[in-house]
């Protein structure tokens, strides 16, 4: 009898402790489903990509460039979801932003235009990095979209520098002073062998 009421109390005890816990993740759930709430508010309205041209040159290159065309393409579709769709969006977005070093048109294929490409493809896998931890940082994500539109606007203000460049005409004797400048073209330095004899 002493044992059957010994397991009848633990029996008790063990159901109402399993009770506490399920208590306590239904209110730990209901936190965490405010706090991705909250997040996704903040995220959802600080999701806006600058994703026309704003200015000829890239109107332009948009044309020929399909890789900048698909990548401007991507940033105009905004989800409205859930935070997935915003992850799913950003892994689109980041993959698309490492095509633009593909196929870049010969007009712009020069250091400028290279270094803001690889700064605008680190800012946009840095986004697609904070999206995808488990406590995102909603301020994080939205100060790396504004910095990505800042990005954006640089490089297009360097492609409109290049264009505007391009069309300057040359002078005359300009294009034989930029082939001497060419070190490419330069005459490779020899090295002399000290035992040949010389002629003085």
């Amino acid at each position: 009898m002493k044992y059957k009421l010994s397991y009848f109390l633990f029996l008790i005890v063990l159901l109402s402790s399993c009770k506490d816990e399920n208590q306590k993740r239904l209110s730990d759930n209901q936190k965490n489903a405010e706090k991705r709430e909250v997040v996704f508010s903040k995220i959802k309205k600080g999701w806006v990509f600058n994703d026309t041209p704003i200015n000829t040159a890239t109107e332009g290159s948009v044309t020929t460039w399909n890789e900048l065309r698909l990548f401007l393409a991507e940033l105009a579709q905004k989800p409205k979801k859930s935070i997935e769709a915003f992850q799913e969006k950003s892994a689109a977005i980041s993959k698309k932003a490492m095509a633009l070093n593909d196929n870049v048109p010969a007009e712009f294929n020069k250091p400028q235009i290279k270094s803001r490409i690889a700064t605008l493809i680190t800012k946009v896998r840095l986004l697609d990095l904070f999206i995808h931890l488990d406590n995102i940082p909603a301020e994080k994500v939205v100060q790396l979209v504004a910095e990505i539109n800042l990005e954006l606007i640089s490089l297009e203000r360097q492609m409109d520098k290049i264009v505007t460049k391009n069309k300057i005409p040359l002078e005359q004797g300009e294009s034989e002073l930029m082939k001497m400048m060419d070190t490419a073209r330069a005459i490779p330095n020899l090295k002399i062998d000290p035992n040949l004899p010389r002629v003085e």
